[in-house]
């Protein structure tokens, strides 16, 4: 445990100099709060980045799987001589596991601190990726990518009630905002490394990659993260969110949005490289850049929402924009490409655009105390989304047309906007 604790801390040295955060105020907090001391308010306000930074790295590992394995849909395809519904099971697979998990991993966070959640899930992940990559058949690869699923699902919300308990209300949609970025930086990340790798590796290399960058986050996290000071909340009753008719209103009206959101991300590459004729590595790219968008927007949107201290108005204006957007994507499908990829961009880029907001309003209605079981909630939501809404895209594509596909998948924000009209956060 100590060679790992140090290998842990060389990691978390390395990425706070990575991203110029001078490493004094973060061993002073640290230290600090190993000793039960008071931090002084300059050490917290530089150390909240920290947290922020590994919170965001561990999300964006995590998220890397998840929204890796679409882009290794050819590949795969090929290995295992697979049809498109039977890619969107795959697909599928990596989130069935989190539906059953989320919520207790959320519940033992509340219990015993984001830190050795964190940790032990990504670590997990990062095995079951390892089996994967070397499963005998297909039957394990499925089962191995769904138990990497399940156990990596622990970051969702050990990182988002890290970040949570380290910044005050004012500053939290930006915040969360940011760690919010995770997801569509992570799959950037995946988009524009996973081709060359699967070219030059196969299946076997791409998964090895994500495996490798859930461990390294696990052991930065493992060094670095600590539980915020001053809990005050009463911790009887830690299901309390699970009864509250405003989080359900939530989590069921996120989860409808997110369904967009699946179909999009799930099948671009697919889509491109397919249908359209680009190359693999072309079709990522487009694939980074909808991530890359996606992330700005997430920040601004969460900004945006400090400013009118709100969270669920701006959440409704950005599913009737990413409606309209699919409307407009599923017309141009059959266009040239120099009309469809800007309009399926920006379909993309607002699917991702609107989490950060349902992320903070889930933590706000439950307090940080339960934020871990009200995150867990949340995103077990979105994860039958993500589940249901691959198979199910692509169901309606192989039956009838992409346009078509692409024309229900709007649906989907509309439910949403209709299930959070009268919710007001």
């Amino acid at each position: 445990m100590a060679d790992l604790l140090l290998g842990s801390q060389a990691i978390l040295r390395f990425l706070t100099q990575t991203f110029g955060i001078g490493l004094a105020p973060v061993e002073q907090a640290l230290e600090a709060l190993e000793h039960g001391r008071t931090i002084a308010s300059g050490a917290v306000s530089r150390y909240r980045w920290t947290i922020l930074a590994l919170g965001t790295g561990a999300q964006a590992a995590y998220s890397g799987v998840f929204l890796g394995i679409p882009v290794l849909g050819p590949v795969l395809r090929t290995e295992y001589a697979l049809s498109l519904p039977e890619v969107g099971l795959v697909i599928a697979a990596v989130n069935v596991g989190s539906v059953v998990t989320l919520l207790p991993w959320g519940l033992l966070a509340d219990r015993i601190g984001e830190r050795f959640v964190l940790a032990t899930g990504l670590m997990g992940a990062s095995g079951g990726l390892v089996v994967a990559a070397f499963a005998p058949s297909f039957a394990v690869f499925v089962a191995a990518i769904t138990v990497a699923g399940a156990l990596g699902a622990g970051v969702n919300a050990a990182s988002g009630r890290a970040v949570m308990g380290w910044f005050e209300e004012r500053q939290r949609g930006f915040a969360l905002g940011i760690r919010q970025t995770a997801v569509p930086l992570g799959g950037m990340a995946a988009a524009l490394a996973l081709p060359p790798i699967a070219a030059a590796w196969g299946l076997r290399g791409g998964l090895v990659a994500l495996a490798c960058g859930c461990f390294v986050a696990a052991l930065a996290g493992l060094s670095g993260l600590r539980e915020a000071p001053e809990i005050d909340e009463d911790l009887s009753d830690l299901a309390h969110p699970l009864k509250d008719a405003r989080m359900w209103r939530l989590s069921i009206g996120s989860g409808l949005i997110l369904g967009a959101q699946a179909s999009i991300l799930g099948f671009v590459v697919l889509f491109l490289h397919g249908e359209r004729g680009l190359s693999t590595a072309e079709a990522g790219g487009i694939l980074a850049l909808i991530q890359l968008v996606g992330a700005a927007l997430r920040i601004l949107s969460g900004r945006w929402s400090d400013h009118v201290r709100a969270r669920i108005a701006p959440l409704r204006q950005l599913a009737l924009a990413l409606a309209v957007s699919l409307v407009v994507t599923a017309a141009l499908t059959e266009a040239s490409l120099a009309m469809l990829l800007p309009a399926l961009v920006a379909a993309g880029a607002l699917s991702l655009s609107w989490n950060a907001l349902s992320f903070t309003a889930a933590a706000e209605l439950a307090g940080r105390a339960r934020s871990g079981a009200a995150l867990g909630f949340q995103q077990t939501a979105l994860s039958v989304a993500s589940t249901a809404a691959p198979p199910l895209f692509a169901a309606v594509v192989a039956a009838s047309s992409w346009g078509v596909g692409f024309g229900l998948a709007a649906l989907f924000p509309l439910a949403g906007l209709a299930v959070l009209r009268r919710l007001a956060i």
